[in-house]
């Protein structure tokens, strides 16, 4: 019988974006999908070991290669707007 995948509860963000917290959200929605490492690897054409590196934040990942295994697996990155100095 095949192995489940045990899903992971969606991390929480406060402060900013890292790509330990990045590799949390992607490895989060990857077993809440009950998709496995290679399943995802072959969905967005890249290999076990760069999906690894970007679930684990081990090793320096092209940021594009991480937003596209985001994009791929759902998951949608917002960025704030924020007030500059001069009040506008």
């Amino acid at each position: 019988m095949a192995k489940r995948v045990k899903p992971l509860p969606t991390p929480k963000q406060n402060g900013f974006l890292t790509k330990e917290l990045l590799g949390e959200f992607i490895r989060a929605r990857r077993t809440q999908e009950g998709l496995k490492m290679h399943d995802v690897a072959m969905l967005c054409g890249i290999s076990i070991a760069t999906l690894t590196n970007i679930e684990k934040a081990k090793a320096c990942v092209r940021i594009d290669t991480a937003l596209h295994v985001a994009q791929m697996l759902g998951i949608k990155i917002v960025i704030e707007p924020w007030q500059t100095t001069d009040g506008e």
